[in-house]
């Protein structure tokens, strides 16, 4: 079954995966009953919703041993009449609304991690689970968010994930969130609670906001340290039936929903969205607006290193074989969406592809018969503003080079794909073989020892205080042989060095940085500092705001070319203008 009939048998559901219950300790309305809880779900229009509670299954062990009991009572002749309408009414809503068990686990430092597990879990195995991530047997009923040295928050990922569980790092953009976002503080330990393999998605407060600002955004696989795009949902956090009325930050049930595209309603069908690829599956929930548009919502945000657009299918023009050179660049680099029918500017109206069977076969022959190796990518067709539009999804390859027509190896240099030069090319071969164990010569001491001998880069090399840019290109050295001038240019976002480039033969972006240095050098006493770093230029290419960037190391200058806002990272961004 193709990719287009498959999501035709699919609807979307509408769930809650962040609902508290009376099993915690601060539940707002202690004397609510779980057929309550399971009547406003119903009235919200619900149709899959989870028990988290701190650090607890108390909750949703209270309801189901009420059923029991009551199906007991049922079973020995014994219930009586209002027993017995308790029990129809728990039957009827538990077929309306999917419940799923799970717990909210305090992990170490505080932070907050949704477990949630397949409805026929028992109760026991998710009590030992929270006994293995260290919680107190004396508070495992009480449902308190205090439970002392609990287990990191990388382990909890990891046992929950082993456990069946779906991991899903709770409200992660604000209080007790592993994005820790608005600190100055996290690096390397944010980029591991983000990335991590085992969590699944990040629930967030803003999934139906817009712009670079918003958290969904920010961990788009756009990012150079956050490669990984996240499946971003939200959720109610609710912790009584109806929002207060006194303050709006304590939600009720269904106030915060996700929309996800399943083709059955089951806790399988969910885990599959988390675990795929395919990020239009899940939209926040809209019901007085126009269902969310995630074509317009990606062509707001413009073409980048991970999404790219193009407004037809034709041969005619090279149209055809820049689509296909996107997805080979893709491949080679971090993996990315191409769409086709839609032009980059958010303002234009889609085009959209009219014989979209034909396209869509037309564009899956191409792939498989010019990239080499073979490549496994989604195609499929959405929907916006009423044109069809093609989408197609491409992985990180996992045996780089890929090269279209055998020998053209195309790469992605943040907005634009480009042939892969020499280095470049030498880089992705030696990659491919670190994934397969092999140990090549330029890896081990002596070649590295031999490499820098060869190449040496000048003193302004060294690790500074603040960390370069992680976006842009740096020039690290430069020859005059035989009246040519030539430069070594390190990538800023992925570190790779390219030797032996002239203006004639650079890329956009570098042919920029040289023609730069060589016609208008940096002037220090005309930069606007920041203690030691400072703003040279700033400009807009292609809709794109750019930066160059000076830094003051050991007595002399670096210069950074080209640098977007998303390689701005801590002090840099205090020199992006309000735009961005």
């Amino acid at each position: 079954m193709n990719s287009k009939s498959r999501r035709a048998r699919m609807q979307w559901y509408r769930v809650d995966l962040h609902l508290h219950t009376p099993g915690s300790a601060d539940y707002q309305e202690p004397e609510v009953s779980y057929l309550d809880i399971l009547r406003q779900a119903e009235a919200r229009g619900l149709d899959i919703v989870a028990f988290t509670d701190h650090n607890t299954v108390a909750g949703y062990r209270a309801m189901t041993e009420e059923i029991e009991q009551l199906e007991l009572l049922a079973r020995l002749n014994r219930i009586q009449p209002d027993e017995q309408r308790r029990l129809d009414e728990y039957r009827r809503l538990l077929d309306a609304v999917l419940v799923l068990p799970g717990f909210e686990f305090t992990a170490t430092f505080g932070f907050h991690i949704l477990g949630i597990f397949p409805p026929d879990t028992p109760v026991r195995q998710l009590e030992h689970l929270l006994l293995s991530l260290n919680i107190p047997p004396a508070v495992l009923d009480q449902g308190t968010s205090n439970v002392g040295a609990s287990a990191d928050v990388l382990t909890a990922y990891r046992k929950i994930n082993e456990a069946g569980g779906i991991v899903i790092a709770a409200h992660a953009n604000s209080a007790h969130g592993v994005a820790m976002r608005g600190f100055d503080f996290g690096g390397q330990t944010k980029i591991a609670y983000t990335q991590d393999p085992y969590l699944h998605a990040l629930e967030v407060t803003d999934l139906d906001r817009r712009g670079r600002h918003s958290t969904a955004r920010f961990f788009d696989g756009s990012k150079p340290e956050y490669p990984r795009r996240m499946h971003c949902i939200q959720g109610s956090d609710a912790h009584r039936l109806l929002a207060d009325p006194r303050n709006p930050k304590y939600l009720g049930i269904g106030d915060r929903i996700t929309e996800v595209l399943l083709p059955e309603r089951s806790f399988a069908a969910l885990l599959e969205v988390f675990q795929s690829n395919d990020f239009a599956r899940t939209r926040p929930y809209q019901p007085s607006h126009d269902p969310y548009d995630h074509v317009q919502a990606a062509r707001e945000l413009g073409p980048n290193i991970v999404q790219s657009f193009h407004e037809a299918v034709t041969r005619r023009g090279g149209r055809l074989y820049a689509i296909v050179a996107d997805v080979c660049a893709f491949a080679n680099t971090n993996g990315g969406t191409v769409y086709v029918g839609v032009s980059a500017k958010p303002k234009d109206k889609p085009i959209g592809v009219l014989n979209v069977t034909e396209a869509v076969e037309l564009l899956r022959a191409e792939i498989e018969h010019k990239i080499t190796p073979p490549l496994d990518v989604e195609i499929d067709v959405l929907e916006s503003r009423g044109k069809q539009v093609i989408r197609i999804q491409v992985p990180r390859g996992d045996d780089p080079p890929y090269a279209l027509d055998d020998n053209k190896v195309y790469v992605r240099d943040e907005a634009e794909t480009n042939l892969a030069v020499r280095d470049e090319i030498v880089q992705l071969v030696a990659q491919s073989l670190a994934r397969r164990g092999v140990v090549t010569a330029a890896e081990s001491p002596a070649a590295a020892s031999a490499s820098e001998a060869e190449t040496p880069l000048p003193a302004s090399s060294e690790p500074a205080t603040i960390e370069p840019p992680r976006t842009g290109v740096e020039i690290i050295g430069s020859e005059q042989r035989k009246g040519v001038m030539y430069h070594v240019m390190r990538d800023l976002r992925n570190g790779n060095v390219v030797k032996n480039v002239t203006r004639s033969s650079a890329r956009r972006l570098w042919h920029y940085a040289i023609t730069e240095k060589e016609s208008n050098p940096v002037q220090p006493d005309k930069v606007e500092w920041r203690g030691d770093i400072g703003l040279w230029k700033r400009y807009k290419r292609g809709g794109t705001v750019r930066y160059d960037l000076v830094q003051r190391v050991n007595g002399e200058l670096r210069v950074y070319y080209g640098v977007t806002y998303d390689g701005m990272h801590g002090p840099w961004q205090v020199f992006a203008g309000e735009d961005e």
